[in-house]
């Protein structure tokens, strides 16, 4: 299994505590993925922790699809890592860090991820998802930066 790496940063005007709180409230979750996922939470613990599972429901190019994670690791307000129990990933770990910075916070995602069916998983990678996955964390850094205040894009 080839693994794919995402990586990006991103500076808010929002002290750690805050944007940090942010990102541990499931909910906020659908109001920072593109619309055209029509992504919804079905279900989800109302405050996360180490172990908590979340269901939902998105589409992905028209298709229906659930996924499950579970945050397998919780370290507030520094980090948290939810992981792909059930979904279109053969791997999916996505890493949350949150630096305190210049006043505010830096917001990093970190995302490891594999698709299943071997080279044919990475020819599908190459053609269509590697920019489905840039343009959902595209989407996310421009929704938060409206959301959290004047954020300001790192450099890629």
């Amino acid at each position: 299994m080839s693994a794919f790496r995402l990586h990006r940063e991103q500076w808010l005007p929002k002290p750690i505590e805050e944007a940090f709180a942010f990102f541990s409230r499931p909910e906020n979750l659908e109001d920072i993925t593109p619309p055209l996922l029509r992504f919804r939470i079905v279900r989800a613990e109302p405050e996360l922790h180490t172990g908590s599972l979340i269901e939902y429901r998105l589409r992905v190019r028209g298709l229906p699809m659930r996924w499950s994670s579970e945050i397998s690791e919780w370290d507030p307000p520094h980090r948290f890592v939810d992981t792909q129990l059930r979904g279109p990933y053969a791997l999916w770990r996505h890493q949350h860090i949150f630096v305190p910075e210049g006043g505010g916070t830096r917001i990093i995602d970190d995302v490891e991820y594999a698709l299943p069916f071997g080279i044919l998983g990475r020819v599908v990678h190459a053609l269509i998802v590697r920019r489905d996955v840039e343009s959902i964390f595209d989407f996310r850094q421009h929704r938060l930066a409206e959301l959290l205040g004047d954020g300001m894009l790192a450099p890629p």
